[in-house]
């Protein structure tokens, strides 16, 4: 087996994403890693952004459905980084051409009211802390052709973050059962999935709270004011330049973004 060359990893990561051209799996070139690993190489590209000055301004996770986990043979989440770059504002178009190959989903995200750190939070800890929760679209870019990875690859690749919009109306979550928190996801108005926010690990807080686990592990947390995207509520969809693309969920409100 090929030893793990970190920088060259690293090096063919942030060279994908700025010459916005998709390479070929980590994995195919260094033999098979483990997730530790993973998120150590996936701290070094963010360690890349924040270095051209740009700000780490939350968290996302994927695979928290079982039927995407069992897909990857894994049984847990995994997570990445949001920063200030990937931010959109509510109104603000979405540059298809920025993208080697965006997609988007439909997504609750938690506005962080107070610090959360430890390996002993649940659920409840999460909803205590949260100061608001708002509808978002997670747009997903893998630097990896069609898509194609293992899951220390995604890891490293930053859990193929890339861009997102939250709506601007923050909501409280008080007295809201966001399980049940009908959640539709629209292109150019024609309806492409939905699901109900259960569908996040059976509550989209459970899965704020693994994330808070999983980060005490390597000694980290997350921070008030920070935005977290929960996990995919729908499947992902591919976009182009003229797509319009609308997500709405009940209680919480809706969140639209225009592709050009």
């Amino acid at each position: 087996m090929t030893t793990l060359d970190h920088d060259a990893a690293v090096e063919r990561l942030t060279k994908a994403v700025a010459q916005l051209t998709a390479t070929t799996p980590l994995t195919e070139h260094h033999g098979h890693f483990d997730t530790a690993t993973a998120y150590d190489l996936q701290a070094r590209v963010v360690a890349h952004r924040t270095a051209q000055g740009h700000r780490v301004v939350g968290a996302k996770l994927g695979l928290t459905s079982e039927a995407k986990q069992k897909q990857m043979n894994v049984d847990e989440p995994l997570y990445g980084w949001l920063t200030s770059d990937m931010r959109l504002e509510p109104g603000e178009p979405l540059y298809v051409e920025r993208f080697i190959q965006p997609r988007v989903e439909a997504e609750i995200a938690f506005l962080i009211g107070d610090d959360l750190e430890g390996d002993d939070i649940g659920a409840a800890d999460v909803l205590a802390a949260t100061a608001a929760v708002m509808p978002a679209i997670d747009v997903l870019d893998s630097r990896y052709a069609g898509y194609s990875f293992t899951l220390p690859d995604v890891i490293a690749d930053n859990s193929s973050s890339a861009g997102f919009v939250t709506g601007s109306v923050l909501v409280d979550p008080t007295g809201i059962d966001l399980r049940l928190c009908g959640v539709v996801l629209e292109v150019n108005g024609q309806v492409m999935a939905t699901a109900a926010g259960a569908a996040v690990l059976g509550h989209p807080a459970a899965s704020v709270a693994w994330l808070v686990r999983a980060l005490a592990r390597r000694g980290e947390g997350l921070e008030a004011g920070m935005t977290v995207l929960s996990g995919a509520c729908t499947a992902a969809f591919a976009i182009s330049p003229g797509d319009t693309v609308v997500a709405r969920i009940d209680r919480l409100g809706t969140v639209e973004v225009a592709c050009r």
